[in-house]
This record gives structure tokens, C-alpha cells and sequence, in this order.
């Protein structure tokens, strides 16, 4: 098993906590930088004693479980990137190997523009990119419902919407805000308010504007980008947004076992296969 160091960091705004896997007996491979968006650490427990063949860098994003934003800080993806690139930098590990997931693996690019020198390979695995889809002004609008929503009522009206959100299917019609809301008890949620405003996901990364990537730039810095989806997702906009990306940077498009989030198994989706994803992950990150 890896022996996990815990730090924290200050930077701009915040104070971050990362940890560092360290395997007893690394191979020939770069530290791998694994990380999500709201997604914390704690995410990728299941996944990190799987890559016991190379040190792996997880942390909490700013405004998630054990990082602490403060009152006057700020939440943007470029400021995401720039959080994963001073821990990387601490850490004196880099350049490193990248898995993101979701938000992460749009936080991943500004990063990787700003600093080509810190990354290798990185696998953006459905990143919810809806700039670049043909329903992304719908996208915008449903978003912008979801956070009006969350600080009028709260967590759970808010998040049933999301939920119903990312269950639909293909492209957003453009009536889709006509459709009645959702109500928070048919996701078992509660429909009470209790008057918090910090979910990271409801009240921080949604209200980011959609970041629109550079593609010409992404395809000049150098470092191999791997747009990456999962099998058992559909035509939900996470994995629409992933293959957008690999059409614009003209790449092949990876596929993964599982879903969204194929590298948990769990009551909500316990046909993921945490192992089967950690062996295409190394396959993937060791072909250069």
C-alpha cells in the first residue's frame, strides 16, 4: 500500500490540502497528478491504491472538504488551474502524468497552457465542456436556473435540476426550461432549506462562466492530450463534450470502462469496475 503525506498550502485566496501517495516500490513512470472538480481527495480512494506503480498527487479544491477558501476568494477555472499547478510545484515532483475528471479536466487547461512544463500526458476524461456544444446556449440558461435556484431555495431543489440535468439524453431542446421542475423528494433529497450557500458544486463551480478552450493553443504547448469518455455513458453532456474536444483538437477519443465516474463502484453505480479503469489508466499514461 502507498504511504500518504498530507500538506496544506496557501495560495491566492485560499488554503489547500494535498496529499502524496508514495508506492513502496515505484517503477519508471511520472507521478501522476489525480484530480476532480468539485470532486475532492476523497473521490479517488478507490483509485489511487491502484496505481501503486508510480506516486500519485491528489487534492481538495479550494472550496471542498478540506481546503478552505476564503471569505474574499475567488472560484474560476483558470484559478482551479493555477491551484493544481502550485501544488504540483510544492510537491517538487513535476513534470507529472494527469488524470482529471469532470470540472477538473476543464480546470486541466488553463493549467496545462500556463504551465506545458508541468505535464506530460493528460487524460480529460468528460469534461463538461458545453461551450462547445450545439446546445450550449440552452446549457447556459439551465445553469444559470440552477444556481438562481440554489440561492433562493437551497441544496435540494437546486440539485434535483441538476440531477435532471445530466440524466438527459443527446442535445437540450430549446423548451427544456418550460419543463416542470423536478421535485427534490423523488431523488430522496430534502426539500427544506437549511439556509447554507457553500455546496461547492451548486454554489461555486456552476456559477463559472462556461470556459471556452483555445484550441489552437492546446494544440501548440506540446503536452499529448487524451479526451476521454466512458463506455457506459450515452449521450449525456459530459461524454458529448469530451468527443466535441477530440474532433477540435483532432485526436482519437478514449474510452473507458464504466461511467461518469467510472473509477468508483458504488450503490449508485456499482457496475463500475475501479481496477478495470486503473489498468486502462496506466495503458493510456504509458503510451507516449
Amino acid at each position: 500500500m502507498p504511504t500518504t503525506t498530507t500538506h496544506q498550502l496557501p495560495v491566492p485566496g485560499a488554503v489547500l490540502t494535498y496529499d502524496v501517495h508514495t508506492p513502496d516500490a515505484p517503477g519508471p513512470h511520472r507521478p501522476v497528478m489525480v484530480f476532480g472538480s468539485p470532486m475532492s481527495a476523497s473521490g479517488f480512494e478507490q483509485l489511487v491504491p491502484l496505481l501503486d506503480d508510480r506516486t500519485v498527487i491528489t487534492y481538495d479544491p479550494r472550496m471542498a472538504e478540506r481546503s478552505k477558501l476564503d471569505e474574499d476568494g475567488e472560484v474560476s477555472f483558470e484559478i482551479h488551474g493555477d491551484d493544481v499547478h502550485r501544488v504540483v510545484e510544492a510537491t517538487g515532483l513535476g513534470p507529472v502524468d494527469v488524470f482529471a475528471s469532470s470540472g477538473g479536466a476543464v480546470a486541466a487547461l488553463p493549467w496545462l497552457l500556463a504551465h506545458p512544463e508541468q505535464v506530460g500526458t493528460v487524460v480529460l476524461h468528460e469534461p463538461p465542456l458545453s461551450a462547445i456544444l450545439e446546445d450550449r446556449e440552452v446549457l447556459e440558461r439551465a445553469y444559470a436556473d440552477i444556481v438562481a435556484t440554489y440561492r433562493a431555495h437551497g441544496q435540494g431543489p437546486a440539485m434535483a435540476k441538476f440531477i435532471q440535468l445530466v440524466m438527459v439524453q443527446g442535445p437540450l431542446p430549446d423548451d427544456y426550461l418550460d419543463r416542470p421542475a423536478p421535485s427534490p423528494e423523488q431523488f430522496g433529497l430534502p426539500a427544506e432549506d437549511d439556509g447554507s450557500r457553500d455546496d461547492a458544486l451548486l454554489g461555486h463551480n456552476m456559477a463559472i462562466p462556461a470556459y471556452q478552450p483555445d484550441v489552437e493553443a492546446l494544440r501548440a504547448s506540446g503536452v499529448r492530450i487524451v479526451p476521454a469518455v466512458g463506455a457506459a455513458s450515452t449521450t449525456e453532456m459530459p461524454r458529448r463534450a469530451g468527443e466535441a474536444l477530440a474532433a477540435l483538437l483532432g485526436v482519437e477519443v478514449v474510452e473507458f470502462p464504466g461511467d461518469h465516474g467510472g473509477f468508483v463502484a458504488n450503490e449508485w453505480s456499482p457496475g463500475n469496475d475501479p481496477a478495470a479503469f486503473a489498468a486502462r489508466l496506466k495503458d493510456v499514461l504509458d503510451r507516449q
